[in-house]
């Protein structure tokens, strides 16, 4: 079994609701239903990683020993994929009556209850990897505002009117993005490289087949209508069953879609067009196999409903993408439900 696995069992043995783990333990509600799910993207690095399972597993009566040591094994000795989870990855959020997803700066930023606490470092020390970072980039950006200037002066002459220069501006911004938590990145688009030559740019691919995929690996909600969500035409799609709440009555950490290449492919952004009502949350994971622990995350969006645009922070391969959503937008009727119309897939295969 997975960590998420016995992690949520022993959980429900002890007949405790993720509320009251969350109230215990001061983490979010969704971040324990993650890590349940096998999910540890909003936790932070490893180490944060390892506090978050120390803390649930002894909140829920397990040893925190055994899921400590498996989660150092998988991330030390299983096969790294091309976008592992410790990269920075895209994270949205689209409010109502918008169409096109604004960026949160970073999940760190998000309000703690007075009285919460999360996994501190032994001996009350800090890490502080950012800051080496930022001064770093501040020094490049130094250097290459005196190179630059160097090199108008050899040239006889100071740069044009129009001639780009780097500004102080510039370097503030380059350290308040390198001091930003790697957790979460940034959804707006990398500069292009070499690898993104007009050989190489980024198309539309076509998948080979979408199934619905169910928390425990095996179908999910109305299967027979995923292929719907893949099929071109916008006013077909595929629904996810009704629910009494947003995370499903409880009944299930989440659901989702699987989309099959039919090979491994170079993914590098999605487009999804949802139902009409705000309030998914859902994350793009992708992986060699169909399961959800080899399944890794690359981006997320909260809120969302209508058109969402996703560029990946960096190219991503793998054979299969889920859309797995984690919340339900409500539906006229009081219940909640989500809608995918369309999944369109960009990348190179």
């Amino acid at each position: 079994m997975s960590i998420g696995v016995v992690l949520a069992a022993a959980r429900r043995r002890t007949g405790l609701s993720v509320a009251q783990v969350s109230e215990q333990t001061g983490i979010e509600e969704r971040v324990i239903l993650d890590i349940e799910g096998d999910d540890y993207s909003a936790c932070g690095g490893n180490f944060d990683v390892r506090g978050h399972i120390r803390v649930l597993a002894a909140a829920v009566g397990a040893d925190p020993g055994p899921l400590i040591a498996a989660y150092d094994s998988a991330r030390l000795g299983g096969p790294a994929l091309a976008a592992d989870i410790t990269e920075p990855i895209p994270s949205v959020r689209v409010p109502p009556g918008r169409s096109e997803p604004v960026t949160p700066a970073s999940v760190s930023q998000r309000r703690r209850p007075a009285g919460r606490v999360t996994p501190a470092a032994p001996g009350g020390r800090q890490r502080r990897p950012a800051l080496a970072v930022a001064l770093g980039v501040v020094l490049v950006a130094g250097l290459g505002v005196a190179g630059y200037l160097l090199a108008g002066q050899g040239g006889g002459g100071a740069p044009s009117a129009g001639a780009p220069t780097a500004t102080a501006s510039q370097a503030d911004r380059a350290t308040r993005a390198a001091s930003a938590p790697s957790a979460i990145g940034s959804a707006r688009a990398a500069p292009a490289s070499a690898s993104t030559a007009a050989g190489t740019r980024p198309r539309k691919l076509t998948p080979v087949s979408a199934t619905a995929f169910g928390s425990a690996g095996g179908a999910g909600d109305n299967s027979d209508l995923a292929p719907l969500a893949i099929d071109g035409n916008p006013a077909t799609a595929w629904h996810t069953d009704w629910y009494s709440t947003a995370r499903f009555g409880n009944l299930y950490p989440g659901t989702g879609l699987l989309v099959d290449m039919g090979h491994p492919a170079t993914l590098t952004g999605a487009a999804i067009r949802l139902g009409r009502a705000h309030g998914a949350s859902f994350q793009l994971r992708v992986g060699a196999t169909p399961a959800l622990a080899s399944l890794r995350p690359v981006a997320r969006a909260s809120g969302a409903g209508g058109m969402v645009r996703l560029r990946f922070t960096r190219p991503v391969r793998g054979r299969y993408l889920l859309l797995w959503f984690t919340r339900l937008p409500p539906g006229p009727t009081g219940n909640f439900q989500a809608s995918v119309y369309q999944l369109v897939l960009t990348g190179r295969t």
